[in-house]
């Protein structure tokens, strides 16, 4: 079940002990994962750019939805950004909580996919009821092709504090980040009007609460005050731990690593 929505793939409960996978990182792996699963090597369709690696991890190649790993070999498994590209989700989800005991997935939120689309995004997906909705865009009404990550995503998260904390305190606008344990619910295509009206109607303020519920004076200052206090130290955290991926040519160059193909 879906127990924790973590502020970014920096704030994940993760001990030193445990053995990570990470599946699909493409150009932005995570420096914490000892495995990462990558399906396309070569096409950069599906990401902003081509694969990178950090010199201690195993890259594998293989697909997502049919992962060449035995039952809960991992600790933990981070999917970040991938879910929305899937064919069959319900195969690929199902795989992560066969091979790891706890994870982590991350995907756009319904509003985010139309502030920053992408033409490979397949499903739209929304958190609610505690579960991943996902919905086929095929099927969305509205626009995808005016692509605001510019300013969303390279632009304000760098420039504005103001914009830094909402990302914080009200990330959910633009993104899934849920952290799991054993197992996630999921509904692929609903049918039932509880979810179908969130991507297909004019949201009411009832739909409105549902997602973002009200939040008594004390909470609210409470969660910006968390959120400034991650913000710095994460700051502070990234300026003495420095990390750098490599290449796919400069990792199969070095050390004479080569990359399994499954």
């Amino acid at each position: 079940m879906i127990n924790r929505n973590p502020y970014d793939r920096d704030d994940l409960k993760i001990s030193k002990k445990d053995r990570v996978l990470e599946v699909g990182p493409g150009h932005n792996p995570t420096f914490r994962a000892d495995v990462i699963v990558e399906r396309f090597l070569e096409s950069n369709y599906h990401r902003c750019g081509t694969v990178k690696v950090y010199p201690h991890q195993e890259i594998i190649n293989a697909n997502g939805e049919a992962l060449p790993f035995k039952d809960k070999e991992f600790d933990y498994v981070i999917c970040n950004q991938v879910l929305e590209h899937v064919e069959n989700p319900a195969d690929f989800i199902r795989e992560q909580c066969r091979v790891a005991k706890r994870g982590y997935m991350e995907t756009p939120s319904l509003l985010g996919e139309f502030l920053f689309p992408k033409k490979s995004h397949k499903w739209i997906i929304l958190y609610l009821d505690n579960k991943l909705i996902l919905f086929e865009k095929s099927r969305m009404p509205g626009n995808y092709e005016n692509n605001y990550g510019e300013l969303f995503l390279n632009y304000l998260p760098y420039q504005s504090l103001t914009y830094k904390l909402l990302w914080l305190t009200e990330g959910d606008l633009m993104l899934n980040r849920c952290e799991w344990k054993d197992d996630i619910d999921f509904v692929v295509n609903p049918t039932d009007e509880r979810y179908t009206d969130f991507f297909t109607k004019p949201w009411s303020r009832k739909m409105v609460e549902q997602l973002y519920p009200r939040r008594s004076a004390s909470k609210e200052f409470k969660k910006v005050a968390a959120a400034f206090y991650y913000m710095i130290k994460n700051k502070i955290k990234n300026k003495t731990h420095k990390h750098s991926p490599i290449s796919l040519e400069e990792y199969m160059r070095l050390k004479g690593k080569q990359i399994v193909i499954v």
